[in-house]
């Protein structure tokens, strides 16, 4: 009897970009870091997808309509525009608000969307640690709220995903690949922060959050339990620290300071000198495109096995590819000074600690103490001082975050894994999601070059007057570090002297 091979299961469901033929989706929070990423992949990978509609709102006067040929012509859609065209007609825009009710749409494109749309990404966050408890639960809570009602009445809904936080629950230790129960329903939240005064709510905020490091957070984990209510076939995608790319949509594309990202800047440019940070906590960090590429199966399985309750995934990198903060830093360090920014104010150095004492004389000492320094050189140079004022912004920012480089949790991560094995052949290179390929140095050396082209937008052909400032930066260094040791033994030797003369003095007396 003769046997023959049969393919795997994997591979009689269609595949990713068979799945999506013809499909129509919505995208909320689409002019975001993430958002941008997660069209580009739909529009270069599935070529044969229906229409992206992206709801886009008016921000700083600017109208929808220019913001969206603004991000037209920018990376990551530039590339796009030059390699398929055509495709870009597939982007439609849609002027609304998620904080508006029926998000602000018109009756045409509300009707529009209820008919041909069969696919809901709902990415539209302020991510920001340091919003109010209102500003956070009206645009992270009520937002979802509102997309919500507009997807269920859509009537070819097949796969809705919600875009979450791995951090929305950090009271835990072990954050596992379930629903969590809030200690608040959201809509209790959302009628308190509409009813209430800003400063009533600034004096209840601490007691609401019931443990939550932040108002984002807390929104987030409201979010939550509002799509775990939904009754929609749906999943919940939860990325830990969502960083540069590792291949799509170019080498280290990053956009936006969030995160280590304004950290790895702050310590780049000279301004970060001590970080709070224990050295062999784990960094959960993830690539944006092997994010993206995650949510995107996730919709896939979420269309195809059409849950009754919402799907949880952990989109985080696993044990078997760990990077400590430690590491992190001495690599960055490593490269920040092969690939220097431009206009940094003095040359890279610092470290982690994990005492606070010993960090905040730190602060002091190498933060405040040469800003106010260098503020009265610029003073009385007859310029406008702004170090101090840089030096307050940098702290406060570290103050945000530290909460999360002091801590260490564990992430549970197995869906994301069994995903990535469901996927044919053809998907898992397409749709990478295999964290274990990454060599961390590698990633740290893309990220550094990344940040400085795509995010402080530093051309390459100034990396080599970049070098050269420091290079002079290194020795201005050590000469003031070696002119404050010399002072600070001559002060040691001043103040021991006085007591050498009283005790020579003492013994002569005694002699005579």
């Amino acid at each position: 009897m003769l046997f023959f091979p049969f393919p795997e299961m994997a591979s009689q469901n269609p595949s990713i970009s068979e799945w999506f033929h013809g499909r129509n989706i919505f995208v909320t929070g689409g002019t975001g870091f993430m958002g941008k990423v997660l069209i580009y992949k739909l529009l270069v990978s599935c070529e044969d997808l229906g229409n992206v509609f992206m709801l886009v709102r008016k921000k700083k006067n600017v109208d929808p309509q220019t913001r969206l040929q603004l991000i037209i012509q920018q990376e990551p859609f530039k590339a796009i525009k030059e390699k398929y065209p055509e495709r870009l007609k597939k982007l439609i825009l849609v002027p609304g608000d998620t904080t508006t009710k029926d998000l602000g749409l018109s009756t045409v494109d509300t009707e529009r969307l209820l008919k041909e749309v069969s696919v809901v990404f709902h990415m539209a966050a302020n991510v920001k640690f340091d919003l109010s408890l209102k500003e956070a639960v009206m645009i992270n809570t009520l937002g979802t709220m509102n997309v919500l009602n507009l997807a269920k009445q859509m009537t070819h809904l097949i796969s809705f995903v919600h875009i979450s936080t791995s951090y929305c629950h950090c009271t835990e230790v072990v954050l596992e690949e379930r629903n969590y129960q809030c200690s608040i329903q959201p809509e209790v939240v959302i009628d308190t922060v509409t009813n209430l005064t800003d400063d009533v709510l600034n004096a209840m905020t601490p007691k609401i959050l019931h443990g939550q490091p932040n108002t984002y957070a807390f929104s987030k984990a409201l979010s939550e339990d509002l799509v775990q209510r939904c009754g929609l076939p749906a999943a919940i995608a939860r990325p830990s620290i969502v960083a540069a790319s590792w291949k799509e949509p170019a080498v280290g594309w990053i956009e936006n300071m969030n995160g280590p990202t304004g950290l790895m800047i702050g310590a780049g440019k000279g301004v970060i000198r001590t970080i709070l940070c224990n050295y062999e906590y784990q960094l959960n960090v993830i690539p944006c495109d092997m994010a993206i590429n995650s949510i995107i199966a996730l919709a896939w399985k979420v269309g195809l096995e059409k849950p009754e309750k919402p799907i949880y995934m952990n989109v985080t990198n696993g044990t078997e590819n760990p990077i400590s903060w430690g590491f992190a830093v001495d690599v960055g360090k490593k490269y920040a000074t092969t690939y220097p920014f431009t206009g940094i104010l003095w040359y890279p150095g610092g470290s982690l600690t994990t005492m606070k004492f010993y960090h905040w004389l730190r602060v002091v000492l190498f933060h405040f103490l040469p800003a106010y320094m260098l503020d009265t050189i610029i003073v009385l140079t007859g310029n406008k001082p702004f170090l101090v004022k840089v030096q307050h912004r940098v702290n406060a920012g570290i103050e945000l975050v530290q909460y999360y480089t002091t801590k260490e949790w564990i992430f549970r991560n197995e869906r994301m894994k069994k995903l990535q094995l469901e996927l044919n052949p053809s998907d898992k290179e397409e749709f990478c999601m295999d964290m274990t390929i990454i060599s961390w140095d590698e990633f740290m050396c893309r990220y550094i070059r990344g940040t400085r082209q795509y995010c402080l937008k530093d051309d390459p052909s100034t990396l080599p007057r970049a070098r050269k400032v420091l290079k002079y930066l290194y020795y201005a260094d050590w000469f003031v570090k070696i002119t404050l040791i010399i002072l600070f033994g001559w002060f040691i030797y001043s103040c021991i002297s006085p007591y050498k003369e009283l005790t020579a003095t003492a013994f002569d007396v005694n002699e005579i």
